[in-house]
């Protein structure tokens, strides 16, 4: 993220690239509360409920992406990212 005060931040934070623990982290934070709203959502194992929230998640990332003016190339991959990222949620989701 780009900060105009970035001289006065410590540590990690006045660099403009961030390091690779502080990008891992985010990763885990996003899979860990995602699996969280998977177990609420899907406890009772429907289908059609994952089916829904599945469209709704392609929905609201076409909405994004056109906010965001990607390529179709980069739209593509991110939307299939965000399939593979749901079904491993769901999966784990599951098993527990």
């Amino acid at each position: 993220m780009l900060l105009i005060d970035r001289d006065f931040k410590r540590g990690g934070e006045r660099f403009a690239i961030p390091s690779q623990g502080e990008v891992e982290g985010k990763l885990a934070v996003t899979e860990i509360v995602s699996i969280a709203c998977l177990r609420e959502v899907l406890g009772s194992k429907d289908d059609l409920a994952t089916a829904k929230l599945r469209r709704k998640v392609l929905r609201t990332l076409r909405q994004r992406f056109a906010l965001m003016k990607l390529t179709r190339e980069d739209e593509i991959a991110a939307a299939e990212y965000a399939l593979e990222f749901f079904d491993a949620a769901l999966e784990e989701a599951r098993r527990h």
